[in-house]
């Protein structure tokens, strides 16, 4: 048994598909499977059902996988402690991002990170919520930035700025001369959302739910459409295709469309997300975390609430 074997388990495990495993693991299909096939008859049990389009895990296989998923996040501990011994804040950060915070956030935390310790150099990356956190649990990242509320997934998880939505509408719509608008005026509107699997987008339909019986039939196809990314709907907007719900932070990119948009502040209650840094309780460089923590802050996003020491104590996801 080799941590190998246990990185394409894990692999298959999630991927529910040998070819998508292998290219994952960068290794040809044929020794993925080899390999697992040689683990389980080391452990003489059968780990994947096989046949059909997707590959299913037997109960005895998701017990296995779960104990090399924690394996796996050891190992990798050993070479952070050896490192830690050196210094804690020398070598890599494995940081990744969602989505609707990486184009806003990075290219401000990036400078400030490399001011406080440049001897710290973050490695990114970019994913939905669901997947960074897998990513996490199996030791592939370090910490990820993400907007709350997570599953109970057993990290640490500390907060540190709230940030609230606000409307994006074509500079010519009756609404770029408001000075606020209301949550419930938006059934009434063609919206622009990102598509499913955005965390972004399910905290939208919170803010107006309407929008979620749109979206589940076929008036809804008419009323609401779905785009890749913020920046492509924004540009849907600029062309009055309709409006949408962006993030403050997203206020602070410059672009061309900037003249043919408007962006109005919601009514009290305002909507809007915290976001938070996560990470696993066993990661060995915690002061590599605060080191971070303080570059986020000194990033001074615009629009954003940043949370004081008070504030942004350890929180456990609900």
């Amino acid at each position: 048994m080799t941590l190998t074997e246990l990185k394409y388990i894990v692999a298959v495990a999630r991927e529910r598909h040998f070819g998508r495993a292998a290219d994952a693991c960068f290794v040809s299909q044929p020794t993925l499977s080899v390999a697992i096939r040689k683990l389980e008859d080391e452990l003489g049990v059968v780990l994947f059902e096989r046949g059909g389009t997707e590959i299913g895990v037997t109960p005895i296989g998701l017990r296995v996988v779960d104990q090399a998923q924690r394996v796996l996040e050891e190992a990798t501990n050993l070479k952070e402690i050896a490192r830690q011994g050196h210094d804690p804040l020398a070598g890599p950060l494995r940081v990744g991002v969602i989505y609707t915070i990486g184009p806003y956030l990075l290219p401000r935390l990036v400078p400030a990170q490399i001011k406080v310790t440049p001897q710290m150099p973050l490695i990114l990356q970019e994913n939905y919520t669901t997947r960074l956190l897998e990513l996490l649990r199996q030791g592939e990242i370090d910490c990820a930035i993400v907007a709350l509320p997570i599953p109970d997934s057993g990290l640490s998880v500390q907060a540190l700025y709230d940030e609230p939505f606000v409307v994006a509408v074509p500079r010519q719509h009756p609404w770029a001369r408001l000075r606020e608008i209301s949550s419930k005026d938006l059934k009434n509107e063609t919206m622009l959302l990102l598509g499913t699997g955005h965390c972004f987008r399910d905290q939208v339909l919170e803010v107006c739910p309407e929008l979620s019986r749109f979206s589940a039939s076929s008036e809804g196809i008419q009323r609401t459409f779905e785009g890749s990314s913020l920046e492509t709907i924004r540009h849907m907007v600029a062309a009055g295709i309709g409006i949408t719900v962006l993030p403050a932070s997203s206020l602070s990119v410059q672009n061309q469309q900037s003249d043919l948009l408007a962006y109005v502040p919601f009514k009290k209650p305002i909507p809007d997300r915290r976001v938070v840094l996560v990470w696993r309780k066993s990661f060995p460089r915690p002061t590599a975390i605060q080191a971070l923590i303080s570059a986020i802050h000194q990033s001074r996003l615009p629009g954003v609430t940043y949370l004081n020491d008070e504030q942004a104590t350890e929180l456990q996801p609900a």
